[in-house]
């Protein structure tokens, strides 16, 4: 046996979308119903686990076996629930896990190369013979679902209350056989895709990668439950406090009703289109005396600040920590990881100077308190949710991360000798970029301090093509900076990086040449040619960015631009227009994610337990023993293939994760 294909069916109480595979798979009525498997793309077995049917012993045996290639969807969900199996079986320690080694998710394989993230998706895309079964669905909420008390057909599963809340295969007989023949078919489907995407396979190192991010996965983070809890009781005492008030002022029976509350205003007249969030601002910005009050209630009251707090009580495990919580490969464009459950990847920033005392009083429940002393309770209660993830005891965090990675990644893409050099000498990359657009020496506190502003919001706007809309975008007229200013900044930043330009034009033209001639184009160190259908744009670690479909089109100025096959927001396939500042973004996030998975490699191989990485950040929960240099100093050591790139990381440790 080389490979074995798998896919299972499940049932728990823990509803998978809100708790996650790791919380749903630690249930205590957790159950395998349905495990399907094929050998090196032989015929598909499906074993019913759930009426009594054993899965063989070499098949069990393969599963832990890192010489045999384990493949399915999604097969982070497999492994997990696999791995709960195993514990029940007793073939694995309670707590432990799967290694990874040796398992591959075509998922992940499919959105490298572009295709919907979703089995039936990914199917419909290739037109394959093959197609998942649609009534699939229905099945998975009979079987797999507790019914929560409604009436089910006999016989099922009694609760302790003696409401039925499980469907059992004998429930429904010809619905159980349509269950087996919907799993083989997944299994199936999955095999039809892999084949097509065998044409392209992911190099070696990609699956490495993905063992390291099942570790890290499988690992989790401690969540204060205390604090989550806490912080819940003193958003619901506050909004209580506000609705009390608002209930005073106003006479209204509830104030939090949009439409009452836009009449009374109305009736003071106060004219306020709508309770949204920027017509109230819009408001309170002539608002006086009662009414300002009652907008400013509304205000507070429309501020979400607990539901990052809920998301850790629903994702966390019998043992305190939070798993599942990034997705590898979420980003099929770049690759780049994606948040899951707590969504990590867009927590609130923290910049209150008393964090210890803050977290003290909501923990301890003093309400009163909190509203003294904070102007905000919901902003405050934000601020505290990257505190709610704790170490283990006994132990650190240690948060590292990359400086302005991409902008080093895009000078050295580029050949921008003089910021590569900036950077290596240490010097402050927004100074360094004023003064080569002003002409004069910048210092951040020294002189012409004043331009170094410019020279930020320059660096952050323009370095993707971007012109006076994205100075707008990126904020520079809320930075004090006039719209008569911003053509001149655009200007005179493409004036002091004429490497970087050149990099847009040149990487545009290759691509339309790539798709012309059907030859290769090299620009530095990445190279665009055409394969099966697709422009690919390898990157310097050996790893391809893809565009399926590719070919000319033409732009709204009449030029020849690259269209290709990308994902909509509806997840479905549509043609989508690119050209090269864009291509460039892709190329430099694509980088920097290489270096933080390199990072992770090599932070990881070095002993060190990664606990969660956000961004360019990695949070390692360390003993005493370990230092921030180590691991900032592991995480500047560059690849082989980023010769010349030079990189450098910060860091701080403390008792509890926050945004130095």
């Amino acid at each position: 046996m080389k490979t074995l294909s798998i896919d299972v069916e499940t049932y728990s109480g823990e509803n998978l979308a809100r708790a996650g595979a790791y919380r749903y798979a630690a249930a205590a009525d957790f159950d395998l119903l349905l495990f399907a498997y094929a050998i090196d793309d032989g015929p598909v077995h499906v074993v019913s686990t759930a009426t009594g049917e054993k899965v063989p012993d070499h098949i069990i045996t393969a599963l832990t076996d890192p010489t045999v290639t384990k493949r399915a969807w999604n097969a982070s969900f497999e492994r997990v629930v696999l791995s709960r199996w195993l514990h029940q079986l007793g073939h694995l320690p309670a707590g432990e896990f799967i290694d990874p080694a040796g398992w591959e998710c075509t998922m992940v394989w499919a959105t490298a190369l572009g295709l919907p993230r979703a089995l039936k998706d990914a199917g419909a895309a290739l037109q394959l013979d093959e197609q998942k079964i649609a009534e699939g669905r229905e099945l998975i909420q009979y079987f797999c679902v507790p019914t929560r008390g409604r009436a089910v057909d006999a016989p099922a599963l009694f609760d302790a209350e003696g409401l039925e809340h499980r469907n059992q295969p004998e429930s429904a007989p010809e619905k159980w056989a349509d269950f087996i023949e919907y799993c083989r078919r997944d299994v199936e489907v999955e095999t039809s895709i892999r084949r097509r995407l065998d044409a392209m396979p992911l190099p070696p190192f990609v699956w490495a990668e993905y063992e390291v991010d099942q570790r890290i996965n499988d690992h989790g983070i401690r969540i204060d439950t205390a604090l989550a809890a806490a912080a819940i009781q003193a958003d619901d005492a506050h909004r209580a406090h506000c609705l009390d008030e608002a209930r005073e002022l106003t006479g209204l029976d509830n104030p939090a009703s949009p439409t009452q509350l836009q009449r009374w205003l109305g009736e003071q007249g106060e004219t306020v289109a709508s309770m949204a969030k920027q017509d109230v601002a819009d408001a309170l910005a002539t608002a006086t005396g009662t009414t300002r009050r009652v907008l400013e209630l509304r205000q507070d009251m429309s501020r979400s600040s607990t539901k990052k707090y809920e998301a850790m009580e629903n994702a966390v495990c019998p043992d305190g920590r939070a798993r599942g919580l990034t997705q590898f490969y979420g980003a099929g464009r770049t690759g780049r990881w994606a948040g899951r459950l707590i969504q990590v990847q867009n927590l609130p920033r923290n910049y209150l100077p008393d964090l210890d005392t803050a977290r003290a009083l909501v923990r301890g429940g003093h309400h009163d308190a909190i509203e003294l002393l904070y102007p905000s309770v919901p902003d405050t209660l934000s601020q505290l949710i990257r505190t709610a993830f704790i170490p283990a005891d006994g132990h650190r965090f240690i948060v590292a991360d990359y400086s302005a990675i991409e902008a080093r990644v895009l000078a050295w893409l580029a050949g921008e000798q003089k910021t590569l050099d900036a950077f290596a000498a240490g010097e402050d990359l927004y100074c360094v970029t004023a003064a080569a657009m002003f002409g004069v020496p910048v210092g951040k506190h020294g002189p012409n301090a004043d331009l170094r502003q410019k020279g930020k919001i320059a660096v952050l706007a323009c370095g993707y093509q971007g012109g006076v809309g994205a100075m707008r975008a990126m904020g520079a007229l809320r930075m004090g900076i006039d719209e008569h200013e911003l053509q001149p900044i655009v200007d005179a930043w493409r004036d002091a990086n004429p490497h970087v330009v050149d990099y847009w034009w040149r990487i545009d033209q290759a691509a339309l040449d790539a798709i012309r001639t059907g030859r290769p184009q090299r620009v530095r160190a990445v190279t665009l040619r055409m394969r099966n259908g697709a422009l690919t744009i390898t990157l310097p670690s050996g790893r391809a960015l893809v565009y399926p479909g590719a070919r000319l089109g033409t732009n709204r100025f009449g030029k020849p631009s690259m269209v290709f096959k990308g994902i909509g927001l509806n997840r479905r396939v549509q043609l989508e227009e690119t050209y090269g500042g864009k291509l460039t973004e892709n190329i430099t996030q694509a980088v920097a994610r290489d270096l933080l998975a390199h990072a992770l490699g090599v932070v990881a191989q070095a002993g060190h337990r990664i606990v969660m990485h956000v961004h360019d950040e990695i949070v390692v929960e360390a003993p005493p023993e370990t230092t921030v240099e180590e691991i900032c100093d592991l995480m500047a050591h560059a690849p082989d293939w980023a010769a010349g790139l030079p990189l450098a990381a910060d860091g701080f440790d403390g008792t509890y994760y926050q945004k130095d």
